[in-house]
């Protein structure tokens, strides 16, 4: 958020003062899109099992706070940037399309999507090494292919997908601020092996490999105009290595209830604190 002088500030603050009582937070028609990094799977109450969405998602708790007037959530477990455009299957039959939750009255849209479509998740726990090398082997290697990086690769061929996405939100709710969400924080520095059996080398490639993947989203954001909502640097320090009373998101065998490698009810809370403070902040002008 960038910050202002008192001297610029006082116009806006001034033209506020005089403006008609305002009810933007009350009137918001906020939609929410993106995968189960969103959704909350496991995470008290499962409002959707085929979806394994809760109640207490950060969307659902961002509505709450903002006041919002209308709120539909389209958060799907497993979905992917084609499940904007198409059915998904759970294993409760089909879901719609997320796409068909956006109408041209739209006022504020967060989408969180993109890891499934590389299989980050997957590699996450292909990445789990319960015995230390030399017995145990690392993961990092069997994703070079060719001298390329693999999860590098895949990322940069999402960049084409995601700016249609963007093109194709605006055109089913033109009126809509748009804000693509980012993805929390899920290895430390040199990991925590073995609270969380995933050795140094491997936490330090997953952290890079997720820090990649994060920075094409803000890029890929900023290229279409339109907000980037950072999770992983404020929850640094609240990553699976953390205590069981700090962290938001869970290691491989969860202490509360929330999937694997996915935020925790106190992880939810915290995302939508930032999620919240994001799209406020453009109502009011401060982004």
């Amino acid at each position: 958020m960038v910050r202002r002088t008192l001297l610029l500030l006082t116009p806006l603050l001034l033209a506020l003062s005089l403006a008609p009582p305002a009810h933007a937070a009350q009137a918001e028609v906020y939609v929410a899109l993106g995968d189960s990094a969103a959704a909350g799977p496991l995470v008290p109450n499962q409002i959707h099992l085929g979806c394994l969405r809760s109640d207490h998602n950060y969307p659902r708790l961002t509505a709450q706070a903002i006041g919002a007037a209308t709120f539909r959530d389209a958060t799907c477990s497993g979905a992917e940037t084609e499940d904007m455009y198409q059915p998904q299957s759970t294993e409760l039959g089909d879901v719609p399309p997320q796409l068909d939750a956006l109408t041209p009255d739209t006022t504020l849209v967060t989408v969180q999507i993109g890891a499934n479509d590389v299989g980050l998740t997957d590699f996450i726990e292909d990445c789990l090494n319960l015995l230390p090398p030399p017995i145990g082997d690392a993961c990092n290697d069997d994703y070079n292919v060719g001298g390329q990086d693999k999860w590098r690769v895949d990322t940069d061929a999402l960049r084409p997908h995601l700016t249609t996405l963007v093109s194709d939100i605006r055109a089913r709710a033109p009126q809509a601020r748009i804000f693509m969400v980012g993805y929390g924080t899920y290895a430390r520095p040199d990991g925590c092996y073995p609270r969380v059996p995933i050795i140094k080398a491997d936490a330090n490639y997953i952290r890079a490999t997720l820090m990649y993947f994060n920075q094409m989203l803000a890029e890929q954001a900023a290229a279409a105009g339109v907000g980037f909502i950072d999770l992983q640097t404020p929850s640094v320090g609240h990553d699976p290595c953390a205590s069981s009373s700090t962290r938001w998101i869970e290691p491989y065998v969860p202490a509360s209830p929330a999937a694997p490698f996915h935020p925790n009810a106190a992880g939810m809370r915290g995302f939508a604190g930032v999620v919240t403070a994001a799209v406020t902040g453009a109502v009011t002008g401060a982004l």
